[in-house]
């Protein structure tokens, strides 16, 4: 099948819609697919306001639907909801053309942290948006859930999984500091809530390992926690594994791949007890669930290592993307009744 995937999110940005598209696509390759990414490195672009390290593509409507003539694609996949997202999807609809959408991220929440802009008003949007998709896909049951709420009515399901070969159990001293070892990965934001860990009472020492808009900040007010910045996923694995707990903080994702990493890893997992932890972790996995954010990092010190890697092992990309692709296959029939209808 020729998939063309759209997507405002792709590097340089290292965040886990763009891991996840990257995985996905090269799983589907595997499989005997043809991909076809469209992102922001075709365009001109500009630094997104408050956000300069996301970069909003300038007037993309004519290359868009230049590149979808093109590739004459199979199924259309509209990955995120910025420029390219918009373009693509006003492309579909003038010519008829089905296409499936993703709910990767908690965005009117996102939203409202950072602009205080209500949840229903960008909720409205979303429902606009994703509405004429032949499927939403979410990451989870309960993020499933909580869109059927709002009143969507097309959603299915396409999970996430982890590079067991790279996120490993290894012996690692890269982190070189006081024992028990917290640590957080992933990106430095208000939406993030990394400073509900930071200010946390724990024994031992505190790593950060990531950049984004609140990193500064929490810098000069936190001195004495340690800062990494962006790592490769070689050079992460080393710093999950010499870490005793992963910390989670975050209330607003909606998955949270750094999960199954720091597990795939050995390092159980603290977290609050909400969606993204609960879908990954269940009632059974390896981690450490409760209001009280300190209590939940002082029990996962408990929590053996073999078992937080045996949990992640449940997890692969190569069945994620075998989900992906058959959410796709309505679109590829659909598409093939159309071409015999005019033969």
């Amino acid at each position: 099948m020729k998939i063309m995937i759209v997507t405002d999110a792709w590097e340089p940005q290292v965040n886990g819609v763009v891991r996840t598209l990257k995985s996905t696509t090269r799983e589907l390759t595997a499989l005997g697919h043809r991909v076809e990414l469209l992102s922001p490195l075709e365009f001109k672009t500009i630094p997104c306001p408050t956000y300069p390290e996301i970069r909003l593509s300038l007037l993309p409507r004519r290359r868009v639907a230049q590149r979808i003539e093109e590739f004459a694609p199979d199924a259309l996949h509209i990955a995120t909801e910025g420029p390219l997202g918009m373009a693509a999807r006003s492309f579909a609809l003038r010519n008829k053309l089905p296409f499936t959408t993703a709910y990767h991220t908690r965005f009117p929440e996102y939203v409202q942290a950072r602009f205080h802009i209500p949840l229903a008003a960008t909720y409205k949007f979303l429902h606009w948006f994703h509405k004429p998709s032949q499927a939403v896909m979410a990451p989870t049951p309960v993020v499933k859930t909580d869109l059927e709420k709002f009143g969507f009515t097309n959603v299915v399901l396409w999970t996430r999984g982890v590079d067991l070969d790279i996120f490993q159990p290894m012996e690692s001293k890269v982190l070189n500091t006081t024992r028990p070892i917290f640590l957080y990965v992933g990106r430095v934001a208000v939406e993030k809530n990394v400073e509900a860990f930071l200010k946390l009472d724990l024994p031992g020492s505190k790593w950060v390992a990531g950049e984004g808009p609140a990193l500064a900040e929490l810098k000069s007010r936190y001195t004495n926690v340690n800062y990494l910045g962006v790592l490769s996923q070689a050079e992460l694995a080393k710093v999950y594994a010499a870490a005793d707990v992963f910390v989670f903080p975050s209330r607003t994702d909606t998955f949270g791949l750094v999960l199954l990493e720091a597990m795939a890893c050995g390092t159980p997992v603290a977290a609050y007890p909400v969606t993204g932890p609960i879908d990954v972790l269940g009632a059974d996995g390896p981690g450490a669930l409760d209001e009280d954010l300190r209590e939940a990092c002082l029990r996962a010190l408990k929590i053996q290592r073999a078992d937080a890697r045996a949990w992640a092992e449940k997890f692969s990309w190569r069945a994620a993307s075998e989900q992906f692709a058959s959410n796709l296959k309505p679109l590829a029939a659909h598409g093939a009744t159309q071409k015999q209808a005019t033969a």
